[in-house]
């Protein structure tokens, strides 16, 4: 007996070793592979084009692939140049607009400061700070802190915001390289693609391929299922509020609509994150019709998205929005902002281990020694 459970004892270690080596191999060799990672993504939704033009224009495999990485790489290059050049157009007005703004708020300070109730209730607290010059003493050292700490605060916002524009222009040879290296993987993967499976299948040990493919199929589902819903949601997201706001006559909508969309993917929050700011400060500034405006707005969009996104998720992944919360929730905490996306991508890879029997051959492993 004593003999069973060493057993069970010393495999069950080893698989818990064996998974603290993967996780940390994981860990260090995606930051060096994720270029190639980012090929062979290309290379995979590459090839069923790559496949249709070798096979109806009977072009040898390497110059379908050249055309198939023409057409992606030029396709995204037009389309992202387009969304950017509006994006600044837009930006620049929105910057310009804020000069209208900061004079608007200044005229309304100096209004609310001239009011005769303010003015007398300033006098008494003169009166007061007058005839008790301890109080003064403590007020005036904490204006100072106060001056001092917002002062700091806005010097290190701008130095920040300057190096990252440094950064962003330091960085572009090393994007140049990344990119150069993205594009020939993509092409020597898409190349090679049945040749590269071919070899994948003979060194995986036989008593293991039905597993992995099991984990492969169902990936390819649940992944490609949950990246098509986040797609579906932001563009539901961004042409909903880009109607909205045409209607509402507000200038850089589209600026707004794809920050919106893309804001949408935080946990808890989302879209609530500019928009109830927005319509409280057009509240406040008097603005009474855009503030309804976008009260609607911001109703329809959490409507649209507690009636869509539960029968999305769950016909394209087979996910309930809870795991996934929490999941992205988890995943924005442990990695920020890119746990947005590693979390819910680790819990679809998890479904597909566990929906695979994995789990269940690593417990008849331990406990008998053998896989299954």
């Amino acid at each position: 007996m004593d003999n069973v459970l060493f057993k069970r004892a010393l495999r069950g270690t080893w698989v818990c070793l064996l998974l603290v080596a993967l996780l940390l191999a994981a860990y260090w060799l995606v930051p060096l592979m994720y270029p190639f990672l980012i090929a062979w993504l290309v290379a995979y939704i590459m090839n069923p084009f790559v496949s249709r033009i070798e096979a109806h224009l009977r072009l040898p495999r390497w110059l379908a692939v050249i055309f198939a990485l023409l057409v992606f790489f030029g396709s995204t290059i037009i389309v992202f140049s387009a969304a950017i050049t509006r994006l600044v157009k837009e930006l620049i007005h929105v910057v310009d607009s804020l000069d209208l703004s900061i004079e608007k708020w200044k005229n309304i300070i100096l209004e609310w400061i001239q009011n005769e109730k303010l003015q007398s209730i300033m006098n008494e607290i003169n009166r007061f700070i007058a005839s008790h010059p301890g109080y003064s003493n403590t007020l005036h050292k904490n204006i100072d802190s106060t001056a001092a700490n917002i002062s700091t605060a806005i010097s290190r916002t701008v130095a920040s915001l300057l190096n990252g524009v440094v950064n962003l222009l330091t960085s572009l040879p090393s994007l140049g390289i990344i990119l150069l290296v993205v594009l020939l993987a993509a092409f020597f993967m898409s190349k090679n693609w049945d040749q590269n499976w071919l070899f994948l299948t003979r060194i995986i040990p036989g008593p293991f391929q039905q597993t992995a493919r099991e984990i492969w199929h169902d990936l390819q589902k649940a992944l490609f299922g949950f990246l098509t819903t986040q797609f579906i949601m932001i563009s539901i997201t961004a042409v909903i509020v880009l109607i909205g706001l045409l209607i509402l006559g507000i200038e850089s909508a589209f600026t707004y609509a794809i920050l919106i969309g893309f804001v949408d993917l935080l946990p808890y929050l989302g879209v609530g994150t500019i928009m109830l700011p927005w319509l409280i400060y057009a509240y406040i500034s008097g603005d009474i019709t855009l503030g309804i405006g976008l009260s609607i707005l911001y109703s329809i969009i959490l409507v649209a998205r507690q009636l869509i996104e539960p029968k999305v998720l769950a016909t394209s992944v087979g996910l309930e929005p809870l795991p996934v919360l929490i999941a992205t929730f988890a995943g924005l905490k442990l990695f920020g902002v890119l746990g947005l996306i590693i979390g819910p991508v680790s819990l679809v890879i998890m479904g597909a281990v566990i929906r695979a029997g994995v789990m269940r051959d690593i417990r008849n492993y331990i406990i008998h020694g053998r896989l299954r």
